[in-house]
């Protein structure tokens, strides 16, 4: 599975970097960048979690 973000609907509330730091990080402008986008099976719980509670609905989970 991968995580993706549309940087036009992120507002950078930081939301999924409170969830998974290891993953998200929300620069001092405000944008988010993915570190790793393709995350292991045992990641899929954090992952959706962070889908489903971005206000801005920026994140999309991909399956592959």
């Amino acid at each position: 599975m991968r995580i993706e973000v549309d940087l036009g609907k992120c507002t950078g509330h930081g939301i999924c970097e409170s969830i998974a730091d290891d993953v998200f990080e929300v620069d001092d402008d405000g944008s988010v960048r993915i570190h790793g986008d393709r995350r292991p099976e045992s990641d899929r719980d954090r992952m959706k979690q962070a889908v489903t509670q971005c206000p801005a609905a920026a994140l999309i989970l991909v399956e592959d």
